[in-house]
């Protein structure tokens, strides 16, 4: 088990690095430098207008989240400890500082789309929205929202001649992009990818959603 889920890692990494490889590593870079003088996140692109119905049973669209950074994820309905994305570190290096810092992270959502095993979307959420309540301190579910709606067409982004939906179980799977977090901008351009299985991938989504905040602030402050 613990080979076939290393493997399975080492599949999403490759992914990351022939669909995002050139931009990621300069991301990467640019996050260990100076303070002042960070790297700004490229621009790979419009997402769709996505449609959703949240954990409280409102209809909800991207429109909704034009004043917002969103993070896009996955929930496994089974198993959503770990069998998608590791929940505890997103919790912990993502959701828990963005909600103990409103005043400066405010523009801030997740949205966690809920799937089976398969990536097919869930309809009935309020069993997922119930554990969030018990498992996430502080839990606002109009920070941390549960979605119930098809996400595939959301993750559905190519670029180097490569997508992250590539229907190919032998390189990594169609339903691999369950463990990806997408990092979208106020207007709706994916602007990073990274896997959400380990502590150490969340934690660099984390840095990378802070270049984008320093990019809005520096905006902010040339007005």
């Amino acid at each position: 088990m613990v080979e076939k889920n290393a493997a399975g890692r080492f599949k999403i990494v490759l992914m990351l690095l022939l669909v995002f490889g050139p931009a990621t590593l300069l991301v990467l870079i640019g996050t260990r430098g100076c303070e002042h003088k960070f790297k700004v996140l490229d621009d790979y692109g419009a997402a769709v207008d996505y449609h959703f119905i949240d954990g409280m049973g409102n209809e909800r669209s991207s429109k909704d989240f034009s004043d917002h950074v969103v993070l896009i994820t996955t929930l496994q309905v089974d198993c959503p400890e770990n069998c998608a994305v590791s929940f505890w570190h997103i919790d912990q290096h993502v959701y828990q500082p963005v909600r103990s810092s409103k005043d400066k992270s405010g523009s801030v959502r997740i949205i966690s789309f809920v799937t089976d095993k398969d990536g097919n979307p869930v309809e009935d959420v309020a069993q997922v929205q119930e554990m969030m309540k018990d498992r996430v301190e502080g839990y606002d579910p109009n920070v941390w929202i549960v979605a119930s709606g098809d996400c595939r067409e959301i993750y559905d982004f190519e670029n180097n001649n490569q997508s992250l939906l590539k229907k190919s179980d032998e390189e990594y799977g169609e339903s691999g992009y369950q463990e990806l977090i997408l990092l979208l901008d106020k207007a709706n351009h994916l602007r990073m990818v990274r896997s959400g299985s380990t502590e150490a991938w969340v934690r660099e989504m984390k840095q990378h959603l802070s270049l984008l905040q320093k990019a809005y602030d520096k905006e902010k402050a040339k007005k």
